[in-house]
């Protein structure tokens, strides 16, 4: 078996800053004042694990894989009649820095991959996040000739497992909370541009996952929120978690608990967006602000990883 896992990047040091938010300006050089708000937003976080983390989550799958796998005679035949697993191999490569996902692809043509299952780091599909990667892979294997096929796991945003890892971090807030009945419950997720959300399937998806969670763990009052808009003159999808901390003062909310439930692994728009922009808003409103831990290379996310990556691969067959 083997897997392309795919996420999104970011850069190692602050020399990288410039050239990383070049390639997600789709080539263009930020401006002078662009280039200084990111580095202040690096800044301030101190570093993104954002790539030590995706290295773990490639590691870990590819070990669950492989304890997971059929039997096959021995072929090193140490022993008659012995027998091993597998073997998976879990390459990994992020859309905006090094490995990039042509690299990626690259070392599996080189290896002699002849299919693979592509999965992202992200449980919800929208065109302006999975289908990009998958565009990128496809860009790259139309660049070697095509040595090998992909099918893609394009989301798992009501899986069980996913479900209940989620909740289960929610329900770790919950007992923080001085009244978690009157309490409410933000779950958010990247924004994107409106044009890119049109079909609303996106939305569906996120607001498909709180759902779930809410249930499973009897949440009364929640809703969904966005984060990480662009700066780009277009329309987002909104409202951003910031409105929505000021909607919840409003409403005489006291606490309110924050999951990034579309970003399983902590990075820039976790660290900065939730842990300090909103949670300075929630301090200049009077709120407690709560924020629930990522998923990042936890067991219980590996599973999830592991069985919807299994299942696509068994659609070869």
């Amino acid at each position: 078996m083997n897997v392309l896992l795919m996420a999104y990047g970011t850069p190692y040091q602050r020399g990288e800053i410039e050239a990383y938010y070049t390639d997600i300006r789709r080539g263009r050089p930020p401006t002078k004042e662009l280039l200084e708000e990111l580095e202040e937003r690096y800044e301030l976080i101190g570093r993104s694990p954002l790539n030590e983390i995706t290295y773990a989550q490639a590691v870990r799958l590819e070990a669950a894989l492989n304890a997971t796998l059929p039997l096959y005679p021995d072929p090193l035949g140490a022993s008659p009649g012995a027998r091993v697993r597998g073997p998976a191999r879990v390459y990994h490569g992020t859309k905006h820095w090094h490995p990039f996902i042509k690299e990626a692809v690259q070392a599996m043509a080189e290896d002699g991959v002849e299919r693979a299952v592509g999965v992202v780091a992200a449980p919800h599909y929208s065109a302006r996040s999975i289908a990009e990667y998958q565009e990128k892979v496809e860009q790259a294997l139309e660049e070697l000739g095509r040595p090998f096929e992909v099918r893609y796991v394009e989301h798992y945003y009501d899986h069980p497992g996913y479900v209940q890892a989620v909740a289960a971090r929610v329900g770790e807030q919950v007992w923080r909370l001085v009244d978690p009945r009157r309490a409410l419950f933000l779950f958010t997720a990247h924004s994107i541009p409106e044009r890119a959300a049109q079909d609303g399937r996106y939305q569906q998806q996120v607001r498909a996952t709180a759902e779930l969670v809410a249930q499973r763990l009897g949440l009364q009052h929640w809703g969904t929120a966005w984060q990480s808009a662009g700066r780009t003159p277009e329309p987002w999808i909104g409202p951003d978690v910031n409105e929505k901390l000021e909607q919840a003062a409003g409403q005489g909310y006291k606490e309110v608990v924050v999951t990034a439930v579309g970003f399983p692994s902590d990075h820039l728009e976790v660290y900065y967006d939730l842990d300090h922009e909103a949670q300075a808003t929630a301090q200049r409103l009077g709120l407690r602000l709560l924020r629930t831990r990522s998923l990042n290379a936890d067991p219980d996310y590996i599973e999830v990883l592991r069985d919807v990556v299994s299942r696509r691969w068994a659609e070869f067959r």
